[in-house]
């Protein structure tokens, strides 16, 4: 795993591992806060052993920017922290976590002694701040990636921490790409210093509109290409034909791994748009049936007759207001998920640490995370950045 120390209270850690997935340690006074925690516990333990030296209290929070196995599982070694995260995220953890897990644990015995842990401050969207000393750090809802996407803003050094929001290919295979669109363009206006990726390398100040417009224009591009081929009434594997740089980027990045999930993208992007026309397609034919229905009622309904007996005595025109056809229906929306309240931030009450052991090399071959985990998980990359 490759450290690096951003400033002299802030450590950034790169997984060798797995796609180059990044967990943070920022320290305040005698404590520390943990943004996501890396999947594998052989890396998470140095973190764990760092923290130990520099936060002699320990670590106080652990912010998860997602619920994803690359982010979470490395929490059970800060057993005394406060987890902060998305309620969305917290329902997903309870609701598929524990089986994800399992599974794991099933094909990997390094995942013997990993606990989930479960948050226990989440926000539904907006912003949640928390304030330490010398630091402030503002936790911001993006959605796009997954409904549960956060970032941190360190407002002292306007450092963000953008989690999956912000990789070098915006994925969307479980998002939404409008809400990712409008969440990169909200830290397109912020003014940063740096942005710390979910995946790969720190980007600097000067890159950051560039990369930001960059990744607009795949996501809008890739939506380009994908609706030319429902309109041309193109099979779903057509859209694995879509290659990453015909959208603007490059396949080099996260080791190839972009590749990946592109492809993913595309094909998720294929069945959602696909669904959307059948949809509207469908609600078109039922107003022009039902129209057509009633022409049909009017025209057959029988014509009233004047009789022949009674005088015809002259009547005002009475002056009618056109009224408006009714619209459509409208499909309904699914019903949003009640918030979970975020109680007051409160240091939690001291817990006996179990002591973090040392990791220990093996001869075994690097494991990976199982498909049926939280997150699809690819084959680990050899090491080197």
């Amino acid at each position: 795993m490759h450290i690096e120390r951003a400033t002299e209270d802030i450590y950034i850690f790169t997984s060798d591992r797995y796609a180059q997935v990044t967990a943070s340690l920022i320290v305040s006074g005698n404590t520390g806060i943990l943004i996501d925690a890396m999947p594998y516990p052989e890396e998470a333990a140095q973190i764990a052993l760092l923290a130990h030296r520099r936060c002699p209290d320990g670590v106080r929070y652990i912010i998860y920017t997602g619920h994803e196995a690359d982010h979470i599982y490395g929490a059970y070694l800060f057993p005394k922290a406060e987890v902060i995260a998305h309620a969305y995220g917290r329902e997903q953890i309870l609701e598929h976590g524990q089986k994800a897990l399992n599974d794991a644990k099933s094909l990997y015995k390094e995942f013997d002694h990993v606990t989930l842990r479960i948050p226990s401050i989440t926000l539904d969207h907006g912003t949640f701040t928390l304030r330490l000393p010398g630091k402030t750090l503002e936790i911001i809802s993006t959605p796009g990636h997954t409904p549960d996407s956060l970032v941190v803003l360190l407002h002292e050094e306007r450092l963000l921490f953008a989690g999956d929001t912000v990789m070098a290919v915006p994925t969307i295979a479980r998002g939404n790409v409008d809400h990712l669109r409008d969440s990169i363009n909200k830290i397109a206006n912020m003014q940063l210093e740096s942005i710390v990726q979910g995946h790969g390398e720190i980007i600097l100040r000067g890159e950051i509109k560039e990369m930001m417009r960059r990744s607009v224009n795949y996501l809008e591009s890739l939506q380009a290409k994908v609706q030319r081929l429902l309109e041309m009434g193109s099979p779903r594997d057509a859209a694995r034909t879509i290659t990453i740089e015909s959208c603007g980027l490059s396949r080099v990045l996260l080791n190839g791994m972009v590749v990946q999930l592109h492809t993913a993208n595309a094909l998720a992007m294929y069945d959602r748009m696909k669904s959307t026309v059948h949809v509207t397609a469908a609600s078109i034919a039922a107003h022009t049936a039902a129209a057509a229905l009633e022409a049909a009622a009017l025209k057959a309904a029988p014509k009233t007759s004047r009789s022949p007996k009674a005088e015809a005595k002259p009547v005002a025109p009475k002056v009618e207001e056109a009224v408006p056809a009714a619209p459509p229906a409208v499909l309904p929306v699914s019903k949003k998920a009640a918030p979970l309240k975020a109680p007051e931030v409160a240091k939690p009450a001291p817990v006996a640490a179990k002591p973090i052991a040392k990791p220990v090399a093996t001869k075994n071959p690097t494991p990976k995370i199982p498909a049926s985990a939280a997150r699809a998980v690819v084959p680990p990359k050899k090491k080197g950045r």
